[in-house]
């Protein structure tokens, strides 16, 4: 069995998901990681896309619009402006990243 480490994703308004985890994959400015237990501490910009959290032998997806990844002592922090978990797999959060992406554009281009 993998050993595991514990998985946070937060945006402004709640934690989305919070648990242990085998294995993360995101999509970060500088190009996607995967990230284990005992991963080396890492600061990243979060860029627009899917989140994968494997974990009990299921994947959970999410699609997130920005912000940071911190990895720290078996702790991956996702701190995102918007996230919105999805009930199918890559494709889905990929999908839900891009709604996201367009529903904030639209927001932007009503104030300015």
């Amino acid at each position: 069995m993998a050993k595991t480490f514990h998985v946070d994703i937060v945006t402004p308004e709640a934690v989305v998901w919070s648990g242990e985890a085998d294995m993360v994959s995101a999509r970060t400015t500088e190009g996607d990681i995967g990230i284990l237990a005992d991963h080396e501490a890492t600061m990243a910009a979060l860029a627009t896309g899917a989140v994968q959290v494997h974990h009990d032998g299921v994947i959970t997806s999410a699609g997130l619009h920005g912000g940071f990844l911190q990895i720290h002592h078996n702790t991956v922090t996702l701190l995102t402006d918007w996230a919105r978990m999805t009930e199918g797999g890559l494709k889905e959060a990929r999908k839900a990243a891009a709604d996201l992406r367009a529903e904030v554009e639209a927001d932007e281009t009503d104030e300015g």
